[in-house]
């Protein structure tokens, strides 16, 4: 390694996030504030929302269920049969 083109390392650098958690981590800056972390991340936290504005999934999911109600209640076709043209 060349010397001084590297920056300096804190291998026990500190991370604080916005909602009061803080951990350790190595890093080239010595203090680190973030705006989310594994904490209140909604992701990790299991409070995640799908936002859905369109009703994109809901559309989705009644078309699904009339599909499979239709399969249900109808008829098989009878097959034509060709006739003969005389």
């Amino acid at each position: 390694m060349k010397k001084e083109i590297h920056p300096q390392y804190y291998p026990s650098a500190k991370a604080t996030c916005v909602c009061g958690n803080s951990f350790v981590v190595g890093s080239a800056k010595e203090k680190i504030e973030v705006e989310i972390c594994s904490e209140c991340h909604p992701f990790y936290t299991g409070q995640e929302k799908v936002l859905d504005t369109a009703g994109r999934v809901e559309k989705f999911r009644a078309k699904r269920r009339s599909a499979e109600d239709k399969k249900k209640t109808v008829k098989p076709k009878a097959k034509k049969t060709k006739t003969a043209k005389e």
